[in-house]
């Protein structure tokens, strides 16, 4: 059963002097998966996500991936592991094309070489091939060669999503990425997480509980910085400490 967790957290904990953002967190991931992390505001899900991914230091525990310990390992070197991650607010290169974004994504396991500015993107450097998947993953072939910054709100998240994917990590974080989308651009992004589980492992912030019923395999609730309940999602939405603490009738469907 070891070998099936991906990511695992003991006893995490974040303090900021006396407050308490994570009290102590128990999770297992398992590899191919979608697991969702939900709470209301405040519960500590952005807090708990920068701890597994490097962005932000523990206070006490640890974090194990793939069987390491990667506590004490920063961002930068978490990536090159095999993590990568999306943000809640849409982080891209706008003046340059989704192909270029895509390309320096790719070449961002390798810092080296993303950076090297005396050798033109082409040959290897170019990361044609991974490109060319990622562009026809996340439907944005067409607009290959569109600046970022003309892309509708719901491309850029697509996007967003194809440059972690370019790394070609083991686990994908993705923080929201339904944000601010129209219902068409919903359903887009829906199929494209619920795919990802073929190839990846996929860690979920999301507060459209439609989206979070239909496509997780696991749901986390989390509550001031603690685990409420975990289960899978009919579990979840027929659970009564999970009704009583905040969802209500959201759980049902629409947003929390």
């Amino acid at each position: 059963m070891s070998q099936d967790i991906l990511i695992e957290a003991v006893g995490v904990t974040k303090h900021y002097g006396k407050f308490a953002a994570l009290g102590g967190v128990d999770l297992k991931i398992r590899r191919n998966t979608v697991h969702s992390v939900i709470g209301p505001n405040g519960a500590g899900k952005t807090t708990l996500f920068a701890m597994l991914t490097g962005t932000g230091s523990t206070t006490g525990g640890q974090i194990l991936f793939d069987g390491q310990d990667v506590t004490a390992l920063p961002a930068h070197r978490r990536v090159q592991r095999g993590m990568a991650r999306s943000f809640q607010v849409t982080s891209l290169f706008g003046s340059l094309s989704v192909r270029e974004n895509l390309r320096v994504a790719a070449q961002g396991i390798a810092p080296g070489r993303a950076m090297n500015c005396w050798r033109a993107p082409v040959g290897d450097l170019s990361a044609g091939d991974t490109v060319a998947e990622v562009l026809q993953r996340v439907g944005l072939e067409r607009l290959a060669g569109t600046a970022a910054s003309e892309l509708s709100h719901g491309q850029q998240r697509r996007l967003e999503v194809g440059m972690a994917l370019a790394a070609k990590p083991q686990a994908i974080f993705l923080d929201e990425p339904t944000s601010g989308m129209g219902i068409d651009d919903l359903d887009d992004m829906k199929r494209l997480i619920a795919s990802l589980r073929d190839q990846h492992t996929v860690v979920l912030i999301e507060h459209n509980m439609n989206i979070v019923m239909d496509i997780s395999d696991t749901v986390t609730v989390m509550q001031l910085g603690r685990v409420l309940a975990e289960g899978l999602p009919g579990e979840i939405r027929s659970d009564a400490r999970v009704r009583s603490a905040y969802l209500g009738n959201m759980i049902t469907g629409g947003q929390a």
